[in-house]
């Protein structure tokens, strides 16, 4: 059939798509763990007072191999806080910046992505037994590919100099990781394969209009 090579093309691109997309590794192991553990506490010192090594190990035992999705509250610093790299005086949100430049190459290189990023529009509607809101400015919903992609990330010694700079502009914050029960937005896994299967299709009824 005439232009049928460009479904072989369109089935390439989707196969090196999720070659970087889905998580071909597996689970983390039981004796990984340990490792993982003493690699992040070393890349970020404030791991052992921000996070309690406890949670991060039950989280990497119950790894169950798929993608999950980390939660984020943020609240930035009001006004000015000190650059951790230069002590010059700087907007808390041009210091977070500085460290999602470095966070999210890192991220994206491990198949994960920002889902939803949103600023806060108003305070708490609805809410009980809970402490009052500290403020929250920013919700971020990340993607991550696997268990094992948020601990390689997390102990990398070449991304650990960033923390410092979320630490500096971030005074409060909340983060646990999410499986979605009921998620309206279609997944890459889908529209990836849509959009190909689209230009695929444009692209032989082209060839056969030319012919």
């Amino acid at each position: 059939m005439a232009g049928a090579w460009v479904w072989a093309v369109a089935a390439a691109a989707y196969a090196a798509f999720a070659a970087w997309y889905f998580n071909w590794r597996g689970r983390v192991r039981a004796d990984e763990i340990d490792g993982y553990v003493a690699r992040i506490r070393a890349v970020n010192p404030h791991s052992a007072d921000s996070t309690a090594d406890g949670v991060l190990r039950t989280f990497l035992e119950g790894d169950d191999g798929r993608e999950f999705f980390m939660l984020n509250l943020v609240r930035l610093a009001p006004g000015e806080v000190k650059d951790p790299k230069t002590g010059a005086m700087r907007s808390a949100r041009a210091v977070m910046q500085d460290y999602t430049k470095a966070f999210l190459p890192a991220l994206i290189a491990r198949g994960g992505h920002p889902a939803m990023v949103a600023r806060k529009a108003g305070g708490y509607v609805d809410s009980w037994g809970v402490e009052a809101d500290p403020g929250w400015s920013v919700v971020g919903y990340m993607r991550y590919r696997s268990r094992r992609d948020m601990a390689d990330l997390a102990s990398d010694p070449r991304f650990g100099g960033g923390h410092e700079f979320k630490f500096a502009a971030v005074p409060v914050t909340l983060s646990f990781p999410t499986q979605p029960m009921v998620l309206a937005l279609l997944s890459p896994k889908v529209w990836v394969a849509l959009v190909l299967a689209l230009l695929a299709a444009l692209a032989q009824l082209a060839i056969l209009a030319l012919q």
